[in-house]
């Protein structure tokens, strides 16, 4: 089995690769091609956050695993990430262990890559800002990830602590080479062509009103069904897609809060990301659409980036080989 650390992941899976890899996992996803049961999160005996379980099998490329993760909600303050774990392979033909691979790099890498994908099929071709909520690490590889799916000229950036977002956005802007702003206006983050929210906010941060016509959101941080970071006038004025339609009817409160209160239901979701890279449901359809994607992230997207980090690896030495015996 071999295992591959973090510093190898972020490597081996560059952003723009990983984008590819999300499009051909959500491809499978919709045609179907993936045994995938909802993810089982357990609560910590002190409720201190919680352990996830997300298993699932595909046969292209040929692997069945898990990602096991923590999260662990003070881990911020620590210095920490919130999400921690690792994705395990499995060979489907001999049930062999043949990978495990740093749980936190992939689900950072991976999440922005999904964004990425749903960016590159549903905003406006001419997208030149991006609007950035929360200054955590999914804030850091969305930026990235957005870049690679439009011509990103602008980040303005909005969080909750005025001084660490300041600081937030000058390290940014060096490390990206773009210009990347603070906000202390969450309307100005809003007002982009691109909008992406990356908090652990439970209560909505972005307002319908502040969407610009012919925006696109990705809605990324709350993924219990008591949780959003929208608001219910911003589902009203977007069309909808998810990354799993099943998911979203357990846990997507930016959803299920709308549908509770009876200002949508079910129909408001057009439906997958997959199914719009089919062809099977139709993205856009003019330039002053409000496109809306939420993300809760699915085993699948996992199983798909843990596969290119391990061919990868076969490929140059990467990793440490362990013989379990």
């Amino acid at each position: 089995m071999r295992i591959i650390n973090r510093h190898e992941v972020e490597r081996l899976l560059p952003m723009a690769e990983c984008i590819d890899a999300m499009a051909d996992a959500m491809l499978a996803v919709s045609s179907g091609a993936v045994s995938m049961p909802l993810r089982l999160f357990t609560p910590l005996a002190d409720d201190s956050g919680s352990l996830g379980l997300m298993p699932g099998s595909t046969l292209d490329p040929p692997f069945f695993g898990a990602k096991v993760i923590s999260l662990l909600f003070d881990n911020p303050a620590k210095g920490l990430p919130t999400v921690q774990g690792y994705v395990s392979l499995f060979d489907h033909e001999t049930g062999r262990p043949v990978a495990l691979i740093e749980g936190a790099s992939v689900t950072a890498i991976r999440t922005a890559a999904a964004s990425g994908l749903a960016t590159r099929e549903l905003a406006r071709e001419d997208a030149r800002t991006h609007g950035v909520f929360g200054t955590g690490v999914q804030a850091v590889t969305h930026i990235d990830a957005i870049a690679c799916a439009r011509d990103v000229q602008e980040v303005v950036v909005w969080g909750r602590d005025a001084d660490k977002t300041h600081r937030f956005a000058a390290e940014q802007s060096e490390r990206a080479e773009i210009d990347v702003r603070a906000t202390d206006d969450p309307a100005e983050a809003a007002a982009c062509d691109v909008v992406s929210t990356v908090t652990a906010a439970s209560e909505p941060v972005l307002m319908g009103e502040c969407l610009q016509p012919g925006s696109h959101v990705n809605l990324v941080g709350s993924h219990t069904p008591q949780a959003r970071e929208a608001d219910t006038n911003a589902i009203l004025r977007s069309r909808v897609y998810v990354d799993l339609m099943a998911s979203a009817m357990n846990e997507a409160g930016d959803l299920l809060i709308p549908i509770d209160e009876g200002a949508i239901d079910q129909r408001h979701i057009l439906g997958e990301i997959g199914q719009v890279l089919a062809g099977d449901v139709p993205g856009r359809t003019g330039d002053s659409d409000i496109t809306l994607y939420k993300s809760l992230g699915i085993v699948a997207q996992d199983l798909f980036a843990g596969a290119r980090i391990y061919a990868r690896a076969l490929e140059d030495g990467a990793g440490v080989e362990v013989d379990l015996g």
